[in-house]
């Protein structure tokens, strides 16, 4: 069989799926912008799309200068937590008590609201990029370490019982049988985190920052200017759209079985 890059069938299902998202996003923003038109409410009140659109246009120069350093601060946040979560979970894993010890002081910290613990984080750590990946890693760290845990918990028991009966030891359990059942609940927690990222980064700026979306949007709001706040939003939205579309790649990357699987069909088997 001859196999093509181009497959009309894909293309018609992408359509299919992101058509519903694409109509009420169009509706909701024809709404807005015939209701800021017809209100009579002042651009310093309730801004239309299309003036939002048009100074993001004008200032674009402003809006990239300002999104560099949140990119900046949330990638290397977003990674330091990754890590930490995965090492962690490797230990709560071997280790059964030190869960029990731990998990308590992780629950303790999604409690905290990061509107008063970002300007603690900037006393502490200074107005740099550090307090930025402190709050970027408290808001992600703990979604996907319970992933990474549960994942290593669905683990099948008999898959682990032949393997230590074909004498393999933990570490070999752990990387032939538990780490490959944890991936899909650990891309779960990647795009739930993800969500997260970019809002833990913009709450350190607002709570102190020379450049970046959250003072940028701070400095606008005070000059009364929420078409240029709404711009910024918009920004950080569609940054948070970007990381989350990353993540599905790399899902499809890493678990390739999975697409194979879904062109199968439901209870298709490879010599179907």
């Amino acid at each position: 069989m001859v196999s093509s890059s181009f497959n009309p069938r894909n293309v018609a299902g992408f359509f299919a799926k992101t058509a519903p998202a694409v109509i009420s996003i169009g509706l909701v923003l024809v709404a807005w912008e015939l209701y800021a038109n017809i209100s009579g409410m002042k651009p310093t009140v309730l801004p239309a799309p299309s003036r939002v659109f048009e100074q993001a246009m004008l200032n674009r120069e402003a809006l990239v200068d300002n999104a560099i350093p949140t990119v900046r601060a949330t990638l290397i946040g977003f990674a330091c937590s990754l890590s930490a979560a995965f090492a962690l979970s490797m230990l709560v894993d071997f280790f059964q008590p030190l869960r029990r010890a731990l998990f308590p002081i992780f629950i303790v910290s999604q409690t905290l609201p990061l509107v008063a613990i970002a300007p603690l984080v900037v006393l502490w750590f200074g107005f740099g990029l550090a307090p930025k990946i402190v709050l970027v890693a408290l808001v992600t760290f703990f979604p996907m370490l319970v992933a990474l845990v549960q994942g290593y918990e669905a683990t099948e028991v008999e898959i682990g019982q032949m393997l230590r009966a074909m004498g393999a030891g933990r570490w070999r359990v752990f990387m032939l049988a538990r780490l490959p059942s944890a991936l899909p609940y650990f891309f779960a927690g990647l795009r739930i985190s993800i969500t997260y990222a970019v809002v833990g980064a913009i709450f350190a700026e607002y709570a102190g920052a020379a450049k970046g979306l959250g003072i940028y949007m701070l400095n606008a709001k005070n000059n009364f200017r929420p078409d240029l706040v709404l711009a910024a939003v918009c920004v950080s939205a569609a940054l948070t759209l970007v990381l989350f579309g990353l993540t599905m790649l790399l899902q499809r990357l890493a678990m390739p079985w999975e697409r194979a699987a879904g062109r199968q069909g439901p209870g298709k088997g490879p010599e179907a």
